[in-house]
């Protein structure tokens, strides 16, 4: 089972790279790291998706990054290592306009993004599929669960945004909010990454209110696990509060961590993050 597994992959290294972000190094290999390969998903009048794929059992995993990021994060990596050494299936790829993938970052919607999860749902894995989804992945990933819920058997929240740049322009002061409308686009302020901004044009506020999941029930039946860090300055941890009353299933557990940040990138947040979905793994296949 899983967690037998998982003992024996204890043996493999946590360490800290070059950003103070974790990363995992198999000992048994001497170090060296097995990377799965780029591909490239080829769509009718789209662009072409880059991914990673490793074959295995079922349930696989899919990992959804957050906004502006890509596949090449830590987590992700850290992923793929765990579920490699476990033998289950396992999936990242970058949404249109990120990373390896083809498109305009600034002609993207979470609209088109959703259509990418949903692409690789139905076209790149087989079997059903436990969604892990950073910042705005986590919104993605209940978008998804809702369109396609018998490819889903579970759901990992990390830091999940969903609805934020919504709510996040609706509570900014009236004056703000007509000076932005007046402008068509909004400015906003980060640290998660080099330029200290992204910004987002008013038609994609607009088009993003049409995926808005927490005004009302949220039909998703399937195990949920919400991981939040309570010092995560860019995604309030209520956000996670608020999807675990809204979901309709019963089994869903929020994971608040003290001293948390957004990336939840430090060695003990990915570790907590590995266990969550081992212990998922565990839960699935004992009641198969």
């Amino acid at each position: 089972m899983a967690a037998a597994v998982l003992r024996s992959w204890g043996r493999v290294v946590l360490k800290i790279g070059p950003r103070g972000a974790a990363c995992l190094t198999p000992r048994a290999s001497g170090g060296l790291r097995q990377k799965s390969t780029v591909q490239f998903a080829t769509r009718p009048d789209q662009p072409k998706l880059a991914y990673r794929k490793v074959k295995g059992k079922s349930p696989g995993v899919v990992f959804l990054p957050g906004f502006s990021s890509n596949m090449s994060g830590h987590k992700a990596e850290a992923l793929e290592e765990f579920c490699r050494s476990l033998g289950h299936s396992y999936l990242r790829f970058d949404y249109t306009g990120c990373g390896a993938s083809e498109g305009v970052l600034a002609e993207c919607t979470v609209g088109s993004w959703k259509r990418d999860v949903l692409y690789v749902l139905d076209e790149l894995v087989d079997g059903p599929q436990i969604l892990v989804g950073s910042g705005m992945g986590g919104w993605l990933m209940l978008l998804a669960a809702i369109a396609r819920p018998e490819k889903i058997s579970a759901l990992v929240g990390i830091s999940t945004a969903a609805d934020h740049f919504v709510t996040a322009f609706k509570s900014l002061p009236l004056e703000v909010r007509k000076e932005v409308e007046e402008k068509g686009e909004w400015t906003v302020a980060t640290k998660l990454n080099e330029e200290g901004s992204y910004t987002l044009s008013m038609d994609f506020l607009h088009e993003a209110e049409n995926h808005c999941v927490l005004q009302c029930p949220i039909p998703v039946t399937c195990p949920v696990r919400l991981i939040h860090g309570l010092k995560d300055l860019d995604i309030p941890w209520h956000i996670s509060m608020q999807v675990a009353e809204r979901v309709l299933g019963s089994d869903v557990d929020v994971i608040l961590r003290k001293h948390g940040q957004h990336r939840m990138g430090e060695k003990d947040d990915i570790k907590l993050i590995v266990y969550t979905i081992d212990d998922l793994i565990d839960k699935l296949t004992t009641l198969v």
